[in-house]
């Protein structure tokens, strides 16, 4: 089934797009200064995710922050690697090193969710 495209999915995608790191709804609400309300935020987010052009991260607290898909390919996501937390700015990143966890026989891996907390080269100067 083909989605429509709405504004509010335009804006969204291109303030993830023009982001060098991922945004949790309220950073995007903040930016977006009322042209899209919390639960359409929401459910966009949603659906990028459900289609593949984001990838949902939940820190410790349980807060989701999202971005884009960076090699993935449509029906394989490669989403277990870490993701970093500035303790000052809260920034938080995707990082490259890949997530490697050998489980017992029998087990089956659905989803990794490694976080690294510390200070960015911004904050750390």
């Amino acid at each position: 089934m083909k989605r429509r495209t709405t504004p509010a999915q335009q804006a969204i995608l291109s303030l993830l797009k023009s982001s060098d790191s991922a945004m949790s709804q309220d950073m995007l609400e903040q930016q977006l200064q009322g042209t899209a309300d919390r639960v359409t935020i929401y459910r966009v987010l949603n659906r990028f995710s459900e289609d593949g052009i984001t990838h949902r991260i939940v820190s410790e607290e349980g807060k989701s922050y999202f971005a884009l898909c960076k090699g993935c390919e449509k029906h394989h996501h490669a989403h277990d690697h870490f993701h970093f937390r500035c303790l000052a700015c809260q920034r938080v990143e995707c990082l490259p090193e890949q997530v490697r966890v050998a489980l017992p026989p029998a087990y089956q891996v659905a989803q990794v969710n490694c976080w690294v907390s510390g200070y960015c080269a911004g904050c750390k100067a």
